[in-house]
């Protein structure tokens, strides 16, 4: 049996991102989107920090070009498009937000095509357009908690089309640095994430951010939230989504961790939810699309 790492990595994302979207959603509401996107990727900093440490991996061994090319893939990928997807998931809820995911997918394939000169054969695009079919038929589905979530739905829409276009464009970025490199990608985690992070503080110091938006951060509770949802969200997706760049196409990898949404159906019955035929048809749509792209590796 081939190895199929990116693809397992891909999925281990998409599951950490549908709870983690949901629970930014109820944090989102004490916290502005700027100052939670900063916040979760300094703590996620921390956490790769002290990994690093741990492992004794200390030397980062990277030609300049791949370490300039993750950094400008997290000022785009983690600066702005993480903080549009924040302010989607604030104006239109979860649901919603995750369906602006599904558009990453096809863009990273075409740029990764148009930048990268990387091939997809027919097999590899319908994989992504069914795993894709089966994502947007299960969000798109209306429910009395997604109208009651839609507080600003124009700008949910254009918050969250320029996240799929920045988490795209980061993809690729990362994919061109990663191709031909043998470092770590908690390394190259790390170095998207400060990118990232630093954009975000100028951001900051540019808006005169007041400290009253850091206030939540007082209360343990929110901060035991924060820290844990932060460890998981960003430390551990982070590193799955590099794994995933890594060792396999960019298309495949950003269709594979864009099944976020499939992930809420079995939540959302442990917690006893009443979950529709059309859900589980949709699931079943994506999990064909997920056969064709990692049988791609048989």
């Amino acid at each position: 049996m081939s190895d199929l790492r990116g693809e397992i990595a891909a999925l281990g994302a998409a599951l950490i991102w549908a709870v983690a979207s949901f629970i930014y959603v109820g944090l989102g509401k004490w916290m502005p989107p700027l100052v939670l996107n900063f916040t979760k990727s300094t703590i996620a900093i921390g956490f790769i920090l002290l990994t690093l440490l741990l492992r004794g991996d200390t030397s980062l061994e990277m030609p300049p070009l791949s370490v300039g090319l993750l950094f400008f893939s997290g000022v785009i990928g983690i600066g702005f498009g993480d903080t549009a997807f924040f302010a989607c998931l604030n104006a239109v809820g979860a649901r919603r937000a995750l369906l602006f995911e599904a558009l990453s997918p096809p863009l990273a394939a075409l740029l990764a095509f148009a930048t990268l000169d990387e091939q997809l054969g027919w097999q590899a695009w319908i994989g992504i357009l069914l795993t894709l079919s089966g994502v947007a038929w299960v969000i798109v589905e209306r429910t009395p908690d997604d109208v009651q979530s839609q507080r600003s739905p124009f700008w949910g829409i254009c918050f969250g089309l320029l996240a799929a276009l920045g988490q795209a464009s980061g993809a690729v970025l990362s994919r061109a640095a990663l191709a031909e490199v043998s470092a770590s990608p908690l390394w190259s985690s790390l170095i998207r994430l400060s990118a990232g992070t630093l954009i975000l503080l100028l951001c900051l110091i540019s808006r005169r951010e007041s400290w009253k938006a850091f206030q939540p951060l007082c209360s343990r509770r929110f901060l035991g939230i924060l820290t844990l949802t932060s460890f998981a969200g960003a430390y551990l997706a982070i590193w799955l989504q590099q794994t995933a760049l890594k060792f396999t196409a960019t298309g495949i990898a950003q269709a594979l961790t864009s099944t976020s949404p499939l992930f809420v159906i079995p939540l959302a019955i442990w917690a006893g939810d009443r979950v529709t035929m059309r859900a589980f048809c949709g699931v079943l749509i994506a999990l064909a699309g997920i056969w064709l792209l990692f049988g791609l590796n048989q």
